[in-house]
């Protein structure tokens, strides 16, 4: 009985912190995306750990769709590519696995999304210093410990600085962004 108590605690909280996210700026981060996929620009995503993950999910679901059949949208996951990361991490060190892929990949009006549920991640942060050098916009996505994303033009704060709720509503926040884009598209034809 007790495992059946944590998991309807879990999931109560999890589901009370979704139901009370912030969705304006999920609309206006949609807003430059969309911006961005009509200039031909493309996303390019990092993170570490479950964010490497979510990042390569997000990109996944703009390449290929999410529940309609339309044009792939240009996307670019920075933690898939095993080679380039571990000769990168080898030769120039790990702080730079990103960066050096933003500085190969990332075109003036494109976009990068660095998420990091604390915010202070070394490798994602010198990506974002290298995007915005390049003319690329930043995007954020973080816990509620990060206070400030000031390294970022945009910024998407969990309500909660436990990580696995913010990853939880991230992966939320990238479906409804999806939905969003999709719905955007539906509407063009």
């Amino acid at each position: 009985m007790f495992e059946k108590n944590a998991v309807e605690e879990y999931i109560k909280k999890a589901t009370a912190l979704i139901a009370e996210m912030n969705v304006d700026s999920v609309a206006e981060i949609t807003r430059e995306l969309n911006r961005c996929f009509n200039s031909d620009g493309k996303v390019l995503l990092c993170g570490n750990g479950g964010s490497a993950s979510d990042a390569s999910h997000f990109a996944g679901e703009l390449i290929g769709r999410f529940r309609r059949d339309r044009e792939a949208l240009a996307a670019v996951a920075l933690t898939v590519d095993p080679a380039v990361v571990t000769a990168v991490a080898n030769d120039y060190g790990y702080e730079n696995i990103f960066s050096r892929q933003v500085e190969a990949l990332g075109r003036e009006g494109d976009i990068l999304i660095a998420i990091s549920t604390s915010g202070e991640s070394p490798n994602v942060l010198k990506a974002a210093e290298t995007a915005r050098k390049a003319g690329l916009r930043v995007i954020a996505f973080t816990s509620a410990s990060c206070v400030n994303a000031n390294w970022a033009d945009l910024h998407w704060r969990s309500n909660s600085s436990v990580t696995s709720y913010s990853q939880e509503q991230m992966l939320v926040v990238f479906h409804a962004i999806c939905f969003s884009l999709e719905e955007i598209l539906a509407e063009k034809e």
